[in-house]
């Protein structure tokens, strides 16, 4: 008997009434996606997200009264299991490697064309990473430029089984699924990542990909 599929609910933060209500209505034509919330400003994101407590919140960066940033460090805080991704239309490395480092689960164009940007939202998992590859470059770029504490010193001394784990997790796969891979528990998946945690001198899991690409660790066809 199939698994039915897990509805992700959405909540959508953007100041501009237009791209918010364009986004509400393409998402909403879509079977597995529920779109629950609409937030023009970051205190108002951020309530939402407390009260809500969506899946996943496509975040604008410049939003009135608190940026994006500051209020996806605070979601990540506050609220560990709703997911952030970007959705802006700046792309430089200064604005990518902010929000990453804020905490971002991933960041998206919004050049991005409508397809791209449904498929994006079915097929990502709260445990993996959604940076397309010429944004990947770009945040290597701007760590590299913002000079990240322990960055270029941090150490390439990752197990085989640890590299096998970055790759996993670059695809977007779970502790569970990782643990299935490799035949060993999601506790030793955890104690792992920790590990490579401490070993990349990075705080989450989108920053370990990034460094064990630009490491060379990983390749980034290994990443979303």
């Amino acid at each position: 008997m199939a698994i039915a599929k897990k509805t992700v609910t959405v909540l959508i933060a953007d100041d501009q009434t237009l791209f918010r209500e364009g986004i509400k209505d393409l998402l909403e034509d879509e079977k597995g996606i529920n779109v629950i919330g609409e937030a023009s400003n970051g205190p108002e994101v951020v309530a939402m997200a407390k009260k809500l407590k969506p899946d996943v919140i496509l975040m604008d960066i410049k939003l009135p009264q608190m940026d994006g940033v500051s209020a996806t460090r605070i979601i990540r805080k506050e609220c560990p299991n709703t997911n952030v991704l970007i959705l802006s239309g700046f792309e430089d490395e200064a604005h990518v490697t902010e929000a990453i480092q804020a905490g971002a689960n991933g960041y998206l164009s919004k050049m991005l064309p409508a397809s791209e940007l449904v498929h994006a939202l079915k097929t990502f998992n709260s445990e993996g990473v959604m940076i397309p590859q010429p944004i990947m470059g770009k945040l290597i770029q701007g760590l590299r430029q913002m000079g990240t504490p322990g960055y270029e010193n941090a150490p390439d001394s990752l197990t085989a089984t640890e590299i096998k784990v970055m790759a996993l997790l670059g695809k977007g796969n779970s502790n569970k699924e990782i643990a299935a891979a490799l035949d060993c528990s999601v506790k030793t998946v955890k104690n792992h990542l920790n590990s490579i945690f401490q070993k990349l001198s990075v705080n989450n899991r989108t920053e370990a990909v990034v460094r064990a690409i630009e490491k060379g660790l990983i390749s980034p066809d290994d990443s979303l």
